[in-house]
């Protein structure tokens, strides 16, 4: 491994754990690829056996997690927690022994802070999207005021959660943004952030978990997921009853949430809710194809396990780049009962280009989407943000 360009002492911080699923994953396989220049990594919890814990400082048994034990709103126990990572950062970069900073938003302002006044450069991992969704807002708005003059205590706690205007702060400090897909980077373009600030940063996946099962005796369309409206499981639900396929099952994998509910009430016969799952890989091997019609995410790793299971996939550009179009699946408009029940008929009319989808979904997972994938790019993106520092070093004052 070329040495050019790389940090001599990393810093990273996530208001998560380093080890598990969902974002502890994704820190743990960050921490994997970078286990040589880590200096410090600052969480909440270490679930990884690999890794070497005299680099890891954990907030376990932080003051802010007896808030935990309280009856305190979950929103504003995990801005807590961001903020106290912050706070702890801040402190390891004032020491000097850092020289590269990666950080998870809302919980890096302060930090941030301090990296810029040291001219330590910062990566800033954006889970989702810009705070403001691709639209240009106001500087303050009512609902922002409102909850800056709200009476005490609830002012106080108001005062827990990261503001919009902090993010966005963050984001003018940090000098690399790592995006997780086009849709999530055009939420910055729109607003006026150059390319060249954006990084793509798409996840990986385990290909030797997921891996394509045998075909099912009848078209088995699954969903995997929470069971939340921003993830369109009510619009898949509407579409499934307009169609009525014969020899066709729904499988809807995940947590079903209060506003959901109500979806869930006198469903057809062919559909099934498993509830929350551990082995979603045994879900997906059971499926023909994985319909995730999402309006909203980072990149959805859903769609990377269901590619890794050679699942042809109807999914929306909001999910992510795993899907393209014609592909590996079949992309759709979110919120859109009919361009979906179209695409799921389309696709039942047709299983010789159902099992072509899901050959080339694995085989685009293969050579982009694992987990070496990923860490090589983390390592591009520190190459990069170093590079430009030491250009910015050598650079001819102006005054």
């Amino acid at each position: 491994m070329s040495q050019e360009n790389l940090p001599n002492s990393v810093l990273y911080a996530i208001s998560a754990r380093i080890g598990g699923v969902g974002l502890d994953l994704v820190a743990h396989e960050t921490i994997r690829g970078i286990q040589p220049f880590l200096g410090k990594a600052i969480s909440y919890g270490v679930q990884a056996p690999d890794l070497d814990r005299r680099k890891m400082k954990t907030l376990r048994f932080h003051p802010v997690r007896l808030l935990s034990l309280s009856n305190l709103d979950r929103k504003y126990y995990y801005a807590a927690k961001k903020r106290a990572v912050d706070r702890v950062a801040a402190q390891f970069l004032k020491t000097g022994r850092f020289d590269l900073f990666h950080v998870w938003s809302g919980s890096a302002l302060h930090a941030l802070r301090v990296a810029k006044s040291l001219g330590i450069p910062s990566l800033l991992e954006i889970p989702t999207w810009h705070r403001q969704k691709g639209k240009v807002l106001p500087p303050k708005m009512e609902h922002e005021i409102a909850m800056e003059n709200a009476p005490i205590p609830q002012r106080w706690l108001y005062r827990l959660l990261i503001s919009r205007q902090e993010s966005l702060e963050e984001y003018e400090l940090a000098d690399l943004l790592l995006v997780e897909s086009e849709k999530a980077a055009d939420s910055f373009r729109v607003l006026g952030f150059p390319n060249e600030k954006l990084y793509s940063m798409p996840q990986g996946v385990d290909v030797n978990r997921f891996q394509p099962g045998p075909p099912p005796p009848l078209f088995r369309a699954v969903f995997v997921g929470a069971l939340i409206k921003r993830k369109g499981v009510h619009t898949l639900i509407e579409a499934w009853k307009k169609l009525r396929l014969p020899r066709a099952e729904l499988w809807l994998a995940g947590y079903p949430h209060e506003e959901i509910k109500p979806y869930l009430v006198d469903l057809p016969s062919n559909v099934t809710v498993l509830g929350f799952r551990r082995d979603v890989e045994n879900v997906f091997r059971a499926g023909s194809v994985h319909v995730f019609p999402s309006s909203l995410e980072g990149s959805a790793k859903t769609t990377y396990e269901a590619a890794a299971c050679a699942l042809a996939q109807i999914t929306t550009r909001e999910a992510g780049d795993v899907v393209v179009d014609g592909v590996n699946g079949v992309v759709i408009p979110p919120d859109d009962v009919d361009a979906l029940a179209a695409a799921i008929q389309f696709l039942y009319d047709r299983p010789d280009l159902v099992r072509k989808y899901g050959e080339a979904g694995r085989k685009r997972v293969l050579e982009q989407f694992t987990w070496d994938h990923f860490r090589e790019r983390v390592l591009a993106a520190y190459r990069l943000a170093m590079g430009r520092a030491a250009e910015s070093r050598h650079l001819p004052s102006l005054r």
